[in-house]
């Protein structure tokens, strides 16, 4: 698992691995929670145990401070 968000293809990117399906699906209705306040919402995905989270501002077509802003939200749900 990536400890750290990490730039691909022009988007932050991370990947969080749980011990089951219930704890990821837990995590993504957090994320889903926060991206809502945000008005700025992931592209992600989601296999068992596996959550993985990609964030690009594609009204810029580049990474801004909101997808880091989002990125500390996002971490910070799992401190």
């Amino acid at each position: 698992m990536n400890s750290e968000w990490q730039e691909i293809d022009g988007a932050l990117h991370k990947k969080f691995e749980f011990r089951d399906f219930a704890e990821a699906f837990a995590f993504m209705t957090r994320v889903a929670a926060v991206a809502e306040q945000q008005n700025h919402h992931p592209d992600w995905s989601n296999s068992w145990n596996i959550v993985e989270i990609s964030l690009c501002s594609h009204d810029k077509g580049a990474i801004t401070q909101r997808d880091h802003d989002l990125a500390i939200a996002i971490d910070e749900l799992l401190a």
